[in-house]
């Protein structure tokens, strides 16, 4: 029987039911992603207004008591982290799932994999207060004043690793073993076959697991004001403090009125953009424009 038709669901009633149950689950999940997007917005319309939409990138800083509202420096910050910690912690994590499932003994798998799974359950805070007392006195050190960008990469990629690292393990997990046996056939060594063969074979679940860690990576809030400095700039370094936009959120909203707390619904605005263009970008791979 094909399951891929909803008339041959709705000759079973249970089918028919589950079929309006999943239709009304998903309607509702539109809907509130519908209605999170519209409160963006008419959050935002007085600062858009009032301030307009080029000020958020050419005014001189971020000072909403004196009328300047620069969002460019922390658009950088967030960038800027996000990139950073995503170029590190994807081959740290693909590395990890390809030695859990290819060349780590079964004794010792088990127990790393159980610890990649206690790791993506870690609360970000106690990744922050972490990175607050051992990470941040280690980069002063080297480099004052200690809270930087470089705390924040650190922080942010040692968070998300697990996340990638569980996603390729189940991408890797679900490769064909037919695949594996033909590339022995063919008198291949372990890493020729896991690079021409596995990565190929896994690579929608691989890129589903860099979106995940780079959303993620975009949207960190609490480790990344603990261990960043919080100063509004654009950084021109590693160990320079730097302020994100989830940062001067959570900073900022508990006081913030008029057109500096609808300047903090733009800073939301351009995140949800951020994260808009990310599922644009994991639905351009699902069509195959890239890899084919």
């Amino acid at each position: 029987m094909t399951l891929s038709s909803s008339n041959t669901l709705s000759r079973w009633p249970t089918d028919r039911i589950l079929l309006w149950l999943l239709r009304g689950i998903a309607t509702i999940a539109g809907a509130i992603v519908l209605l999170i997007v519209v409160f963006l917005v008419m959050e935002a319309l007085p600062a858009l207004r009032h301030v307009g939409a080029a000020r958020f990138f050419t005014d001189p800083s971020w000072h909403p008591a004196e009328g300047f509202y620069n969002l460019t420096p922390m658009l950088c910050g967030t960038l800027f982290a996000m990139v950073g910690s995503v170029l590190i912690a994807t081959p740290l994590g693909l590395l990890s799932a390809v030695f859990c499932r290819y060349y780590a003994p079964p004794a010792v798998a088990r127990p790393y994999r159980k610890l990649i799974e206690l790791l993506a359950g870690i609360p970000s805070v106690v990744y922050g207060f972490w990175g607050l007392v051992v990470l941040v006195p280690l980069i002063g050190a080297i480099h004052p004043p200690g809270p930087s960008l470089l705390a924040g990469i650190v922080i942010v990629a040692i968070m998300i690793l697990p996340t990638i690292a569980l996603m390729a393990d189940a991408s890797l997990t679900n490769v064909p073993q037919q695949y594996l046996r033909g590339a022995a056939a063919l008198g291949l060594s372990r890493w020729a076959t896991i690079r021409g063969v596995v990565f190929p074979a896994a690579k929608s679940g691989l890129f589903t697991g860099v979106i995940l860690e780079t959303g993620r990576a975009i949207g960190e809030t609490m480790a990344i004001l603990m261990v960043c400095g919080n100063v509004v700039q654009t950084p021109h370094s590693l160990f320079d403090p730097i302020r994100t936009l989830t940062a001067n959120i959570a900073l900022e909203m508990a006081y913030a009125l008029g057109d500096h707390r609808a300047a903090l619904f733009v800073s939301g605005l351009a995140l949800m953009g951020m994260i808009a263009a990310l599922v644009a970008a994991a639905d351009w791979i699902s069509r195959g424009r890239i890899y084919g």
